[in-house]
């Protein structure tokens, strides 16, 4: 199990919210173990980014993010949450807003996320995190009743 200092682990024993914060800011901070320390200690737990392979176990999502983490920190935002709490699970799906370099220079780019979390014996920590491919213009979100059933 990897050791986590008081300040990490004070961040993470309040709510999902404060995990998924946790989350967020290490991604654009490039920390690695602050990052990992977001994550439920289970072998189970599951990554997907935008366009990827299923990564399963904390080895295995450590080695994703630390490679991309040599091209630097992920400038990701989450926004416009919607979620559900029950007494130990919570999902929030957001809408990632993400700093991209392009050519002409720094660009945004959505992409749809949703964060599962467990409340555990360390608190509520995060069990999968899946991202999926958006675009470069804001997504736009449907609700309520659509028009047409499938």
């Amino acid at each position: 199990m990897r050791k986590k200092n008081k300040l990490q682990a004070a961040n993470l024993e309040g709510s999902p919210d404060d995990v998924e914060a946790a989350f967020y800011k290490a991604l654009q901070n490039a920390d690695i173990e602050a990052l990992m320390a977001c994550w439920a200690d289970e072998d189970d737990i599951v990554c997907i980014h935008p366009g990827g392979p299923r990564v399963v176990g904390a080895m295995a999502i450590r080695a994703t993010f630390e490679a991309m983490f040599n091209n630097g920190s992920i400038r990701a935002w989450p926004e416009r949450a919607r979620k559900t709490q029950a007494l130990a699970s919570a999902v929030h799906n957001v809408l990632e807003r993400v700093e991209v370099l392009s050519t002409e220079g720094p660009a945004q780019a959505w992409v749809i996320a949703t964060n599962v979390y467990h409340r555990t014996a360390q608190g509520w920590r995060m069990v999968a995190h899946h991202a999926s491919p958006g675009t470069s213009s804001e997504i736009q979100e449907v609700s309520g009743t659509p028009l047409v059933l499938h």
